[in-house]
């Protein structure tokens, strides 16, 4: 499945960014989707996940700050990021797969820039 993220760009510590990820066909038929990230000082982390229940994970750190969500109809998956932290800048993949364990293996975005500055 193609998928296009946007809506990176830089904010100050204490800000705010959403990040969308559309879909290149419809949303309803996948089990799973997900934010990972990556940055030269770190390991690639999955950040937050979705089920198509709309079951949620999010990593510790952002919990509380970062929500998940997903529109099916607009073929449309979100990530709002709140309070940022220049520890969150990193490049944010979006993927999709058939559940969160697996979602690595599944199909990847461009990736989106996030640059949090202090």
């Amino acid at each position: 499945v193609r998928l296009v993220e946007s809506g990176g760009g830089l904010a100050q510590a204490g800000g705010s960014l959403r990040l969308s990820c559309v879909t290149g066909g419809s949303m309803f038929g996948i089990p799973a989707m997900g934010w990972y990230r990556q940055s030269p000082q770190k390991e690639r982390e999955l950040v937050a996940a979705i089920s198509g229940d709309e079951d949620t994970y999010y990593m510790e750190s952002v919990k509380g700050r970062f929500t998940i969500s997903r529109d099916n109809a607009k073929n449309t998956m979100y990530l709002e990021m709140n309070s940022l932290k220049p520890e969150d800048t990193a490049m944010y993949y979006c993927v999709a797969g058939m559940d969160k364990s697996t979602l690595e293996l599944g199909s990847w975005g461009q990736g989106t820039q996030v640059t949090v500055s202090s």
